[in-house]
């Protein structure tokens, strides 16, 4: 082995980014920005457009002070990501509780096919949500993974444990936590990616709950009164 080769400890700590990229992270904002826009006005708090104007605002704001690529002097407006990250998941459970009120308070007059659409809607804006979480507090974000002095890693993924299945030293990106939201919302349950903090244990718990109380609770109702 080189002096540059990676050991087996850096790994299982997390290799320094060689840099990543916030358009991922930013088109997959945008289109949850879109799914809210779509959701009808019952199932939001004042106009159905308020909610995502003001997000896309931030989103935008975020995009012209923070840099879409990331190295090691790249501006930490983490602030910003979070507080923007903090809205939509707070909207999103906005809308799965009214979602659920209407249903057991409306009960069978509610259109099957509006409860369908907007249980979908919810479910892929969590997906979204969470993995902007997982990708903003893994090892400190993206612009912190980039320097040695990264934070401890939140999540272990496979190629950290196996570093000969990667031909070059790997870090994870945006869609590698796409990945794991997309599963912990389909199998409640980590499956390649298991976190090892407990703000991710944390995120991953509220994440299994939503997606459960979405997909069988409102999804299973929508279902039997479908028209």
């Amino acid at each position: 082995m080189t002096d540059s080769e990676p050991t087996a400890t850096q790994h299982a700590w997390g290799l320094t980014s060689s840099g990543e990229t916030r358009w991922p992270a930013a088109i997959a904002m945008a289109g949850a920005l879109l799914l809210q826009f779509r959701l009808p006005e019952k199932l939001t708090i004042g106009p159905r457009w308020a909610l995502p104007a003001v997000e896309a605002l931030v989103l935008v704001t975020l995009l012209i002070v923070s840099p879409t690529k990331f190295d090691e002097t790249s501006r930490d407006v983490r602030f910003v990501s979070l507080g923007l990250l903090a809205l939509l998941t707070g909207a999103n459970a906005t809308t799965l509780a009214l979602l659920m009120h209407n249903l057991l308070k409306s009960g069978s007059s509610i259109p099957g096919r509006s409860l369908v659409y907007s249980a979908v809607s919810i479910w892929l804006t969590g997906v979204i949500a969470y993995a902007l979480w997982y990708w903003e507090i893994d090892r400190g974000g993206p612009s912190r993974r980039c320097r040695s002095d990264h934070a401890a890693p939140d999540f272990w993924f496979a190629q950290m444990e196996n570093p000969g299945v990667t031909r070059t030293p790997w870090t994870p990106h945006f869609l590698d936590y796409l990945y794991v939201s997309v599963t912990n919302s389909s199998a409640f349950s980590p499956t390649d990616a298991l976190p090892l903090t407990l703000r991710a244990k944390a995120l991953m718990s509220a994440q299994s709950l939503t997606s459960l109380a979405t997909i069988v609770v409102v999804g299973a109702r929508a279902v039997n009164i479908l028209k």
